[in-house]
């Protein structure tokens, strides 16, 4: 677990940019690249990666983010990282109405925003349960959260196999079968590349703790 000073820095940076530093905003929103990207990963369709990168969505994200951080209306890390959530769908939805829809204002793009809204929400239950721990209580929510960025800095360094069985496998909810399948391998490869790749997260996390 962090300690009190870095459980509290997050916090203490949005307080600071509410109340109008935007130094602290400035500080707290790169903390969030990680996290950003590693949700974006599991949703960009493969189509279109060629023209638009989980890169474009979260510099995008944050772009907005700092332009438009006097509209942010709650006052916690998790309104905050819900609140960034929500800009990288409606980006992620406008990246498939400008590239694979033909009509972006009908019904398919409110549709394609409300299923994002809820893969992007399932993603980040996902990778929190990849930090759960029973002993948390409501009063350590926002040392999670400032884990939960941690963690997916630290995921976002590593190799390219490693990234991509942790993602298939706790982001996309996949069975070993299939992910296997993903990624062309036996699963018993799958499996003990995946032990090998949670271990390695874990060693990156505590390095940088």
């Amino acid at each position: 677990m962090l300690n009190e000073t870095k459980l509290d820095a997050a916090s203490e940076r949005l307080r600071r940019a509410i109340q109008g530093d935007r130094e602290s905003l400035e500080t707290l929103l790169p903390s969030y690249i990680g996290y950003l990207k590693v949700l974006s990963r599991t949703q960009l369709d493969k189509r279109i990666q060629h023209r638009v990168s989980p890169s474009d969505l979260v510099q995008e994200t944050l772009l907005e983010a700092h332009r438009d951080f006097a509209k942010f209306q709650g006052t916690t890390i998790e309104e905050f990282t819900g609140w960034l959530r929500r800009i990288l769908v409606h980006n992620l939805a406008q990246a498939v109405g400008t590239h694979m829809l033909a009509a972006k204002r009908d019904v398919r793009r409110e549709q394609v925003i409300e299923n994002f809204s809820g893969a992007i929400d399932r993603s980040h239950l996902r990778l929190s349960a990849l930090l759960f721990d029973r002993r948390r209580t409501p009063a350590s929510e926002a040392d999670h959260q400032e884990s939960l960025t941690r963690m997916a800095n630290a995921l976002e360094t590593l190799p390219s196999d490693y990234r991509q069985v942790i993602v298939l496998r706790h982001l996309d909810g996949l069975p070993f079968r299939l992910v296997a399948e993903r990624m062309q391998r036996t699963p018993g490869a799958a499996r003990m590349l995946w032990l090998r790749a949670i271990e390695q997260l874990r060693l990156t996390m505590a390095i940088n703790s």
